[in-house]
């Protein structure tokens, strides 16, 4: 293929050979040890954490739930358990609904529950917290497990099948309750831990240079396109309009 302009297929070139350059620098580790996407998961991350604690509002809202008793049978079997998975789960929910005061009767992969929802769902916000502000150590020591996300994971496996029965019963305020447990104080707990959280304010500058730099760079590599392919002498020209005789 003919250059016909070799001026701007220079140009081109230079901006491709540079987005490269800089899509090579992307990819390594160069940010303390990460490379750049590393770097602005983590970013985001510790930025997300840092706007996501709920806990003490979802507790608040709790208050008026305590006293209200509730009864529930689950089974807490799944499709992809090996033998024995199911038991063993059954077991630490057991564990960990007994802890927050429950009565608990497990007959196999099924668990009866039947307690305080006030004060289940205070022990599932005390667990968040802790897992929420890095704290593992006092799960472990609360229910005896060298696991504390595996056991902390029980409260998600069995208030999301308490909450279809509260909505089988029609019980929409229960239901709604434990559903702000589970999303804006469990969820965040175990997808966030031992990430330290950050205030977005305190890093302003930080986002709005990577959101310059996404856009920048983007057409970083649309314009070394553009100036490539006029120099080959290849455009994009309107067709012109054919006027009837």
């Amino acid at each position: 293929m003919i250059v016909r302009n070799k001026k701007m297929f220079s140009l081109g070139a230079v901006f491709a050979l540079s987005f490269l350059a800089v899509l090579f620098m992307i990819f390594s580790p160069i940010f303390d040890g990460n490379n750049g996407l590393q770097f602005a998961d983590n970013s985001f991350n510790k930025l997300s954490k840092g706007s996501s604690y709920f806990i003490p509002k979802v507790a608040k809202s709790n208050e008026k739930f305590m006293g209200r008793m509730f009864t529930a049978g689950i089974k807490v079997d799944k499709p992809e358990d090996k033998p024995g998975d199911a038991e063993k789960r059954a077991e630490n929910i057991a564990k960990v609904f007994t802890t927050a005061g429950a009565a608990v009767q497990v007959t196999g992969t099924s668990v009866k529950l039947e307690g305080d929802l006030g004060k289940v769902l205070a022990s599932a916000l005390q667990d968040s917290d802790a897992m929420f502000k890095n704290d593992g150590d006092k799960i472990k020591a609360r229910y005896g497990t060298d696991d504390e996300k595996k056991m902390f994971r029980q409260w998600h496996n069995a208030l999301g099948k308490i909450i279809k029965e509260f909505q089988k019963e029609k019980k929409i305020e229960e239901a709604k309750m434990t559903s702000d447990v589970m999303k804006k104080a469990i969820e965040p707990a175990y997808n966030f831990y031992m990430i330290d959280g950050e205030k977005v304010v305190d890093h302003a500058g930080m986002l709005s240079g990577l959101l310059v730099f996404y856009v920048a760079y983007t057409m970083w590599w649309g314009y070394a396109i553009f100036y490539m392919f006029d120099g080959l002498g290849l455009s994009m020209k309107k067709a012109k309009v054919k006027k009837e005789a």
